[in-house]
């Protein structure tokens, strides 16, 4: 089966600095689009950014400038570099990816563990 495991979370002040990934891995074919997403105590899960498999990426408003998403396909692993982080950046991250297996015979989307941030003084 397919599985997404996510690492890099942590505790880090604000202005700082943080860099997750997640590894795809399993009865992988092909990996398609991947993306970040978060969620905070007491809110919805929400977009962070994506990649597609060509490089193209997408960030939420709230993110773009200070996040950098990026992936290298050969890992099947996906990035997100997190600079100038706020409180607001406080949350759960999932790693998702849209993966074609050998053992499925269509596209389906899959979900690491998520992993902790917390921006704090």
């Amino acid at each position: 089966q397919v599985q997404l495991v996510e690492s890099g979370g942590g505790l880090v002040q604000p202005g700082g600095s943080l860099r997750l990934s997640c590894a795809a891995s399993g009865s992988i074919f092909r990996v398609y689009d991947m993306g970040w997403y978060r969620q905070a105590p007491g809110k919805q899960r929400e977009f962070v950014a994506t990649i597609t498999s060509g490089g193209r990426t997408n960030y939420s408003g709230g993110v773009k400038g200070r996040f950098t998403i990026s992936r290298d396909n050969a890992k099947n692993t996906v990035y997100l570099q997190m600079n100038s982080l706020k409180f607001e950046d406080t949350a759960v991250y999932y790693c998702n990816g849209e993966v074609l297996s050998y053992s499925d015979g269509q596209r389906k989307d899959y979900w690491g563990q998520g992993t902790q941030v917390t921006v704090s003084s």
